[in-house]
C-alpha cells in the first residue's frame, strides 16, 4: 500500500557513506578496529556498564562486536564509533562522573591502541530507521576516564554529524531514572528532556522507568 508520506531519508542514504572519523573537542570518533579488543573486553567487564547494559562480554565475543559493525552500517541499522582522547582532559569534575552506562587502568595505559590515541569508550547510533530520520543513542566511558566530560563531548560530535552530514532529524536517549550521571551527560549535550517511561526497561535487579530525552535538527 502507497504511504502518502514521503520518507525522510531514502535506503541507501547510510551504507552509501563510507563511515567517517568524526573530530570533536580533544575528541576523535573513529570506526572499531580489531586491536580496541581489550578496551571493549574492559568496558564490559565494569561492574556501572554490566549495570545499565545488562552484559558481559569475553575476548571471542568482543572481537566478533567489532567485526559486526560494518555488517550493521551496511545494513543501516546501527552505527558505532569508539572515542579516542586526542586533547587531554578538558573541564573539571564537576558533574561527579559521566556515562555510567546507556560506558583500564587509571592510568590509561589500557587505552593505547593502533591508530593513535587513548581508546576511552564508545558511542553510537542504534535503531536507525531512516525512513522516520530517528535514531537512539548509545554511549559509555571506561573507568579510568570518566568525569573528563569524554561523554557529552563526543555524543555532541556524534550529534552534529548525525544532523549535518547524514540527516537524521530527530536523536533519542533513553537511561534508567537510576543512573544520574547518563542523566547529566545527556543535558550537557543539548539533549531535552521530555518525560518518563515507566517500567520501559527490564534490568538484572527489575523493571525500571527510563528517562526520555531527545533532540530534533531544528533545536
Amino acid at each position: 500500500m502507497p504511504s502518502l508520506v514521503t520518507p525522510a531519508l531514502t535506503a541507501g542514504s547510510l551504507s552509501g557513506l563510507v563511515q567517517p572519523e568524526i573530530k570533536g573537542e580533544g575528541v576523535l570518533l573513529r570506526p572499531w578496529q580489531e586491536g580496541d579488543r581489550d578496551a571493549v573486553v574492559a568496558g564490559f567487564a565494569d561492574p556501572a556498564i554490566q549495570r545499565w547494559h545488562c552484559r558481559t562480554m569475553n575476548e571471542d565475543e568482543a572481537t566478533a562486536w567489532i567485526l559486526g559493525w560494518p555488517r550493521r552500517w551496511h545494513d543501516e541499522t546501527d552505527a558505532g564509533w569508539a572515542i579516542v582522547d586526542c586533547g587531554g582532559a578538558l573541564g573539571e569534575r564537576a558533574d561527579g562522573g559521566e556515562a555510567l552506562g546507556e560506558q583500564a587502568s587509571d592510568d590509561g595505559a589500557l587505552g593505547e591502541r593502533a591508530g593513535g590515541g587513548r581508546v576511552v569508550g564508545q558511542v553510537g547510533l542504534r535503531r536507525i530507521d531512516l525512513a522516520e530520520g530517528l535514531a537512539s543513542i548509545s554511549y559509555w566511558v571506561l573507568p579510568g576516564f570518566r568525569g573528563r566530560r569524554f561523554a557529552p563531548r563526543a555524543l555532541g560530535a556524534l550529534t552534529i554529524w548525525a544532523f549535518d552530514v547524514l540527516g537524521l532529524h530527530r536523536l533519542e536517549l533513553s537511561h534508567s531514572t537510576a543512573n544520574g550521571a547518563s542523566c547529566r551527560v545527556a543535558v550537557q549535550a543539548g539533549y531535552l528532556a521530555e518525560g518518563i517511561k515507566r517500567s520501559e526497561a527490564r534490568h538484572a535487579d527489575g523493571w525500571h522507568d527510563m528517562h526520555q530525552h531527545a533532540r530534533i535538527s531544528t533545536d
